[in-house]
């Protein structure tokens, strides 16, 4: 049995690659603060 993949939305990944841009947080922070995201 596969899984779905998530779709992301075109706003919901400007959003969090602008924030991964500026550098402020790790990649790591990120995506625990949006959830779905994972780092690998």
């Amino acid at each position: 049995m596969s899984k779905k993949r998530r779709a992301f939305s075109a706003e919901f990944k400007a959003k969090v690659g602008l924030e991964a841009l500026k550098g402020i947080e790790p990649i790591h922070v990120i995506a625990q603060r949006h959830e779905g995201i994972r780092c690998q």
